[in-house]
């Protein structure tokens, strides 16, 4: 009796027996996944709503990154065009970058994210700020040959003259966006106040900075 135990034990136990037995149990397995699906590759692809915000969120970026990209483009072509110098054109870019980035600054500090209402603040705000810039620069280069190319007493009356049309101006746009800030839809108030930021910034940025570049490109006229 124990001579056939053994024996018996030997041949469960034998690894040639259990290798040949595994190797069998996979081609069992895997005819019978050739049998049901087929000799087909399939791929796995995320899905879910973290998946869908994350893409949302990454095209709204990029969006914006080509809007902007596509504005400061067109705003350096008429620039040229318009006063055909580049020292204007960098005095013109600077005092309508500096709102947009402060903007993006106060949207991260508060904690506002980047939605589809959001992301229009910079491209109303730019094209409402450049026309600032363009109503300015167009007023100092009018008024730069009757005073005989002196730029410091150019800019002081272009201050003077455009200034203050300058500011009622951004006070009434600045006024017609705070209205938005009483909405109870949330990207509607968040388009309001932080518009309205953004051409206070502008405004600032363009009556005090742009005079500032002007004095310090053009000191030696």
């Amino acid at each position: 009796i124990l001579d056939s135990i053994q024996t018996r034990a030997e041949q469960i136990f034998n690894r040639d027996s259990i290798e040949a037995l595994t190797a069998s149990a996979a081609e069992k397995a895997e005819h019978k996944d050739d049998s049901t699906w087929g000799k087909r590759k399939f791929e796995i692809e995320q899905t879910g709503g973290s998946v869908t915000f994350l893409e949302g969120t990454r095209f709204i970026i990029n969006g914006l990154k080509e809007s902007i990209l596509w504005a400061f483009l067109l705003i350096t072509l008429c620039m040229l065009y318009l006063f055909r110098s580049f020292r204007i054109l960098l005095c013109s870019l600077i005092p309508n970058l500096i709102p947009l980035v402060i903007t993006a600054g106060v949207m991260g500090w508060v904690g506002v994210p980047l939605k589809p209402s959001t992301v229009l603040i910079f491209s109303v705000a730019l094209g409402i700020a450049i026309d600032i810039t363009i109503r300015f620069l167009v007023n100092y280069k009018q008024q730069l040959r009757g005073n005989q190319l002196d730029v410091k007493k150019t800019v002081i009356e272009t201050i003077h003259s455009t200034g203050l049309s300058i500011l009622y101006t951004s006070i009434v746009l600045i006024a017609g966006f705070v209205i938005f800030c009483f909405s109870g839809f949330g990207g509607t108030k968040a388009l309001g106040w932080l518009t309205s930021l953004t051409l206070i910034t502008a405004t600032i940025a363009n009556l005090v900075l742009l005079p500032a570049l002007i004095l310090t490109f053009f000191r030696k006229r």
